[in-house]
């Protein structure tokens, strides 16, 4: 099957990671659905698509309500699935180039105000032992660090260097980088560290990943969510209190206090300075709001 063949490169060849590969496969088979309940069975091989047919699918996704950024992304799919076929030489003539995304007005990253951030590792009490310590721990980095939830859960023992002050991180594509870590993170790594080794003398265990459950197995998406969700929200009523958000919060700090923005693209681990130019959007809205309390005819 070519979506099969086509999940599969993208899954071991392009390294696209899990979230990425499901989200591909839904929309693929989304207009497979589509293909057969609007012109029958002979057209569940989506190979066949015309432009024609794909512009009727993007017209029906819109007229039911569908946000333009999802559509979007649905049309990214369709474009990335019909290239391969065009290379692996499934299809002579490529559907999509006739194919137009509709225009989606920006939207600015949400990020968390400094001194909230300030509040919640200054004010706010996290719970006694291990776990308490573990969850300030994963915040802290998060916002000391920028990284993504898929690497810090992924983070090994070895990974952590904090005489040099450094952590690896392997991340989109299979990409490592080394993201330095800062005097107050690295004390607040280095308690951590001692009660994750009480921790799992008391169990009797031994753990290859740096943060883990209670019960001592790797940490998954949710709970980490879960973690992020229970302390963000005693600082801040946003809707967005999700690992990312501390990630958008970091690059929205270091730039808005003077970090060079190829510096925070590095660190952030983004393949074009592109990804990392929005978080400039938040530091000129923020100069904007300045201007118009500070200047007398604004």
């Amino acid at each position: 099957m070519p979506v099969r063949r086509y999940l599969s490169h993208l899954q071991y060849e392009k390294r696209y990671s899990a979230h990425t590969l499901k989200a591909y496969e839904n929309d693929l088979g989304g207009f497979s659905e589509f293909m057969v309940a609007e012109y029958g069975a002979d057209a569940a091989d989506i190979t066949t698509a015309t432009h024609f047919q794909i512009r009727s699918w993007i017209v029906k996704l819109i007229e039911s309500g569908i946000a333009p950024r999802s559509v979007n992304r649905k049309i990214t799919a369709l474009k990335s699935f019909f290239r391969f076929l065009l290379r692996e030489k499934q299809i002579t003539q490529n559907p999509m180039v006739k194919i137009q995304s509709p225009k989606t007005g920006k939207k600015l990253p949400a990020f968390i105000d400094e001194q909230k951030m300030e509040n919640l590792f200054s004010n706010i009490e996290f719970e006694d032992g291990f776990a308490g310590t573990r969850d300030r721990a994963i915040l802290e980095l998060f916002y000391g660090s920028g990284m993504r939830l898929s690497e810090l859960t992924g983070i090994k023992l070895p990974d952590l260097n904090l005489s040099q002050q450094t952590v690896k991180v392997l991340g989109k594509r299979s990409k490592e980088r080394i993201i330095p870590l800062s005097n107050s993170l690295t004390n607040t790594l280095r308690s951590y560290l001692e009660s994750r080794r009480s921790h799992l003398a008391e169990k009797g265990q031994d753990a290859v990943h740096l943060f883990f459950d209670s019960k001592c197995n790797m940490l998954y998406g949710k709970f980490v969510y879960r973690v992020t969700r229970k302390y963000l929200g005693m600082v801040t009523t946003g809707d967005k209190r999700n690992p990312h958000v501390l990630r958008h919060t970091f690059a929205t700090h270091m730039l808005n206090n003077g970090a060079e923005i190829n510096a925070v693209k590095e660190i952030l681990g983004h393949s074009s300075l592109a990804a990392t130019q929005v978080y400039t959007h938040n530091t000129i809205e923020k100069l904007k709001n300045i201007y118009k309390q500070a200047h007398p005819k604004a």
